[in-house]
């Protein structure tokens, strides 16, 4: 059990290098192991491209025959834009194949494992299973709920401030926690804020890292289509931007936004309703959301329970005012007993500055 333990959390490891990059897939890692020898490692690295077993079968070569496969995802038992990995785990006669936790996508969901047993393979299940879990959350969420895993971020003083009471709000929060959000950003598919954080900030909203970083697509929630076409946003290519707007808005306002990167995405009424717009996020393969919106936009997210995760910067300073907007404004809740509840996650710090990140109870 303990060198299970110790291959698996190896093939751990191995998942987390591609992880934030195999979306709308899971992020998966594979070891082999044979006569207490490592010999194959793979990691799935990119939707379409080979998965972990693949790499690591390859690595091994004629040394599978025998080994025992650590895998933390259920291998596939069909055929997408790859064959399946459980034939090939059969048809490479290894003897033993230990796997992290189940595989929710009613495409393998158990299939994968019985394929290997029928085989006469034998497989144990629930090695690391936590540790798996927590790694494809996202994947998890997206596969059985069509819609994207939503975390809400924000910045605030320890006043719980974000900006002070003319708007201004560079910066709150140090360089090392920007930073920080930066890894967020290349680490989710999309990204979202509401046309009053365009028109304030016009910001680009694209991943800016030492190392570089792939930058998300840009979701903008514009009612009435107001955001200006000279906005960063529109006339910036370093990333998608889709446009969500109302019922209301013409056909040809429509039209003035047409660009190679720009897509203009219309509610089928007058209003964004959030799940609604989930839902049709979810329909475009966005498996992961990251929304930076301000106080209005959060609100709603708060008031429609449609977010899985909350990370909270917060920086030692204190900024006052009640004028002042605090991360989730808007209409807010009525009674304390409609408050949404939370369960802290981890605290740490990120430079000077506090990070919570917190779930929903």
């Amino acid at each position: 059990m303990q060198s299970d333990e110790r291959y698996m959390r190896l093939a751990l490891e191995m998942a987390k290098i591609g992880s934030g990059q195999t979306s709308p897939n899971p992020a998966v890692g594979a070891v082999v192991v044979k006569n207490g020898e490592i010999v194959g490692l793979g990691a799935h690295l990119k939707a379409g491209e080979p998965h972990a077993e693949v790499h690591a079968i390859r690595m091994a070569g004629e040394k599978a025959a025998g080994a025992t496969v650590y895998v933390t995802l259920e291998p596939c038992s069909h055929f997408g834009k790859t064959p399946p990995c459980a034939d090939l785990l059969v048809e490479a006669k290894v003897a033993r194949v230990v796997i992290a936790t189940t595989d929710p996508n009613p495409l393998v969901a158990g299939k994968g494992m019985e394929r290997l047993k029928q085989a006469g393979i034998e497989v144990v299940l629930g090695t690391l299973k936590e540790e798996a879990d927590e790694l494809n959350r996202v994947f998890f969420h997206y596969i059985t709920t069509k819609t994207p895993f939503v975390t809400l971020k924000y910045a605030s003083s320890l006043d719980g401030k974000i900006a002070t009471k003319t708007g201004d709000s560079k910066w709150i929060t140090s360089e090392a926690a920007r930073e920080d959000v930066h890894r967020y950003r290349a680490a989710n598919d999309a990204i979202l804020v509401g046309v009053n954080t365009i028109m304030a900030d016009n910001p680009h909203l694209t991943t800016r890292l030492p190392e570089g970083g792939k930058s998300p697509i840009r979701i903008i929630l514009d009612t009435d289509l107001r955001t200006p076409l000279h906005a960063n946003v529109i006339s910036n290519d370093e990333a998608e931007t889709w446009m969500v707007v109302g019922s209301q808005v013409s056909s040809e306002r429509m039209a003035l936004y047409q660009r190679s990167h720009v897509r203009v995405m219309q509610m089928n009424q007058p209003h964004i309703d959030i799940w609604e717009m989930l839902r049709m996020l979810g329909e475009h393969k966005i498996t992961s959301l990251f929304v930076e919106g301000g106080s209005r936009i959060h609100d709603s997210f708060v008031r429609s329970r449609a977010f899985q995760e909350i990370v909270a910067y917060f920086a030692p300073k204190l900024i006052g005012g009640h004028e002042a907007p605090t991360p989730v404004g808007g209409t807010g809740i009525l009674r304390m007993a409609e408050a949404a509840e939370l369960a802290i996650k981890r605290v740490e710090m990120v430079g000077p500055d506090i990070k919570v990140i917190a779930i929903p109870k």
